[in-house]
């Protein structure tokens, strides 16, 4: 827990900024795709994969709206940090919500009289972690992950991790919005150039990877269940943002900061004059944001894709 509160506590902390963006998420994710896969899911305990899972949100959420009681939970992320905050933060959230927690590491276990839960933790890049495994799931997660990966190219090998379903959600789709305006034409450049840099990821990325889904999907074999839009809308109400959602937007700014910083087409002045005054439309309780994204269910490719 010293670990944990010192993370928090950094100006900038990646697993803070996971954290605040539980409940933004939780409003976004699309509730009828949600309901689909509670429909379809198999009958448990079934054996879950996820990808990019970072401190282990999407798990805590999936046992606090109850979606899954057995289960054998696969988190798999590459930065070390993450795996090491999703372990001890896991035990955290479960002795909250009264499970039992035994084990320690890479692997725990969160139970009561109804709830079985066995997680492990693998720190490892997707791709490797997809050549080692040698056990398909029956439920593949990969949440505000897919906009990161070379597409389609990325997407029969991350299928190939489910025998079932897939469950790919908060997937960017090409819409940035920040009100009130401070200059149309200075907000519209500066959220057009971002979404340039999705695309040129040097590992590969794509800002309108929600609508060419539906098209990659298809090419890989998989069939859409079920799809819908699961924006992200931040907004303060009287004057505070709800939870710890004013961190979220801070950290937004710090992205759309790294990214275009000393860009040639962007004149920097005008630029850090534009940051200054959407941090401080954030402490007065005043900016609104709001990014356009995706959630699919997808039953998993015919066997010619499976290896």
């Amino acid at each position: 827990m010293v670990a944990m509160t010192k993370a928090l506590n950094m100006e900038y902390s990646f697993q803070r900024y996971l954290l605040a963006k539980q409940s933004v998420d939780d409003r976004a994710l699309n509730k009828d795709v949600l309901n689909a896969l509670k429909l379809n899911l198999p009958q448990q305990p079934i054996r879950i994969i996820e990808v990019g899972a970072g401190i282990g949100t999407m798990l805590r959420r999936l046992a606090r709206w109850d979606v899954i009681q057995r289960a054998e939970y696969v988190m798999v992320d590459e930065m070390a940090e993450n795996a090491a905050y999703a372990s001890e933060w896991a035990k955290v959230w479960a002795e909250e919500a009264g499970l039992s927690v035994e084990g320690s590491g890479k692997r725990l276990r969160l139970f009561d009289e109804r709830r079985d839960i066995r997680i492990r933790f693998e720190r490892a890049d997707v791709f490797d972690f997809i050549q080692k495994n040698q056990t398909r799931a029956d439920l593949l997660i990969a949440h505000a992950f897919l906009d990161l990966l070379p597409m389609p190219e990325s997407l029969p090998k991350l299928l190939s991790l489910t025998k079932e379903l897939a469950w790919l959600t908060i997937n960017f789709d090409g819409v940035t919005t920040f009100e009130p305006t401070i200059d149309a034409a200075l907000d519209a450049q500066i959220e057009r150039l971002y979404h340039k840099t999705m695309d040129a990821r040097p590992r590969g990325g794509d800002s309108r990877s929600g609508r060419h889904l539906f098209g990659h999907l298809r090419k890989a074999g998989a069939e859409v269940l079920a799809a819908g839009a699961s924006d992200w809308v931040v907004y303060a109400l009287n004057g505070n943002y709800p939870d710890d959602e004013a961190y979220f937007l801070r950290f937004i700014l710090r992205f759309f900061e790294e990214s275009l910083a000393g860009h040639p087409e962007l004149d920097a002045e005008a630029f850090a004059s534009w940051l200054r005054e959407r941090r401080a439309q954030i402490e007065r309780g005043e900016l609104t944001y709001i990014a356009h994204q995706m959630d699919f269910l997808a039953g998993a490719p015919s066997s010619a894709w499976r290896r």
